[in-house]
């Protein structure tokens, strides 16, 4: 298996993949509606059925995409510490050309555009359990899937922050999961660190579009479109908003804390 990633990540193109992503973008357009119209049809059809337990379907899922995340991460963190630590790295890091990231880091970036696909696997689980279906869960799947697909036919710079910040978080996210749907207690303060992680990611996502902007409109080269950065901003600034309400439903609002008391 070893052999097999490292014979991929050596032989991958990614200008070849950009060239399809350029041309076949706009799937992810027709994936997002068959996901939002399998939502609605999936809770029709749950209705008047018996939830499902699922739970070693969930384990197996969860456990499969934490490992998947942890060897993403792996294989492209170093990199970007590497970057930072150059004169200018953090500029570089967020305006260099990504051409010039390696081929290994180029592989792990297009696994996880399409890996945007699969994790709408989640929210299958999520409506055959009949458990609640949340805006921010369907909403954050749905827009980040549009916006990799979007970003990768131009081949951004700062999608390095993106790419390496998505899988860390992912990392543990997805071994909380799997823990969680194993019946193992986890304490409280994981799960609030795991939120808090989630939040610092759109923070980041938040200043690494700023800096882009200041840097393009002082009249610096910054390898990123008008189009993308007012992306990148509307996006990471409606999940910041949304994350911060749910962490504060989730752990300190006065219904939540009621009912862990009557618990």
């Amino acid at each position: 298996m070893d052999y097999l990633l490292d014979n991929q990540e050596k032989q991958f193109d990614y200008r070849e993949k950009q060239a399809w992503m350029s041309q076949n973008w706009h799937w992810s357009i027709y994936i997002t509606l068959a996901y939002l119209t399998s939502i609605y049809a999936g809770q029709l059809w749950m209705r008047q059925r018996q939830k499902y337990d699922l739970r070693l379907s969930l384990t197996l899922w969860n456990l499969t995409l934490a490992v998947f995340s942890i060897c993403a991460t792996l294989r492209v963190l170093p990199e970007l510490i590497l970057l930072l630590q150059m004169d200018n790295g953090w500029y570089h890091s967020i305006c260099s050309s990504c051409a010039d990231v390696s081929p290994a880091s180029a592989f792990w970036a297009w696994l996880f555009v399409l890996s945007k696909v699969v994790e709408l696997g989640d929210t299958a689980f999520i409506v055959l359990r009949k458990q609640p279906l949340i805006f921010l869960h369907w909403y954050h799947h749905m827009t980040v899937l549009l916006y990799t697909w979007h970003s990768y036919a131009d081949y951004i710079a700062p999608a390095r922050w993106f790419v390496v910040m998505n899988y860390l978080v992912h990392s543990l996210m997805y071994t909380y999961y799997t823990l969680k749907s194993l019946r193992v207690r986890v304490p409280k303060p994981i799960a609030m660190a795991i939120t808090a992680l989630q939040l610092s990611q759109m923070v980041v996502g938040v200043g690494v579009n700023v800096y882009a902007a200041l840097t393009k409109y002082q009249g610096g080269n910054c390898d990123i479109s008008w189009h993308h950065i007012q992306m990148g901003l509307c996006m990471y600034a409606s999940y910041f908003l949304l994350f911060i309400h749910f962490f504060y439903q989730a752990y300190f609002s006065k219904r939540t804390l009621v009912a862990k008391k009557n618990l």
